[in-house]
């Protein structure tokens, strides 16, 4: 882990999670693509029990905004989501002819779908909840993609109100 980084688990804190695709390419950009990888997202979720809070698919990252899992760690989670979105949605390298490839060297190698870290930050007050939840349902106005957050398909922010640590009303 780099210096200065610290992440805090089992304090039962809301996490807010950002991670980026490779080098902010848009791979996240189709419905086809976002739909995919909302489809791992649940499948994660229920895996590792987690509650989402509120997500934005963005065309080259996502906010998440989570529970700690009752399995794992955020940062588990967060192993698994990119390393299934990665393996669903990187393209297949097609098979050729072995006389071909030796025509023009070596295949390709395969290239990376997801920057290699995620930012996560941990949320402990209803302000900062507050704050993360209307930072992901603007984004996609502040990016100039809508006009208003509620036109964005790939966002969804739950009202879950958080009455103690771990707990939710």
């Amino acid at each position: 882990m780099p210096s200065g980084l610290h992440r805090t688990y089992a304090a039962h804190h809301l996490h807010f999670i950002t991670t980026s695709c490779y080098r902010r390419l848009p791979f996240l950009r189709s419905a086809l693509s976002r739909d995919t990888f909302l489809e791992i997202l649940e499948q994660t979720r229920q895996r590792y029990r987690f509650v989402v809070v509120g997500y934005v698919v963005m065309p080259e990252h996502i906010h998440l905004l989570v529970t700690e899992p009752e399995v794992g760690t955020p940062s588990t989670v967060m192993q698994v989501l990119k390393q299934r979105t990665a393996r669903a949605l990187l393209l297949k390298r097609k098979r050729r002819n072995p006389r071909q490839r030796n025509l023009f060297g070596d295949e390709p190698k395969r290239r990376a779908f997801w920057q290699a870290r995620s930012y996560d930050f941990n949320v402990w007050t209803t302000k900062k909840r507050v704050e993360k939840l209307r930072y992901m349902h603007r984004n996609t106005v502040k990016r100039g993609l809508v006009g208003a957050p509620e036109e964005w398909r790939g966002a969804v922010i739950v009202s879950i109100f958080w009455t103690k640590p771990g707990r939710c009303a």
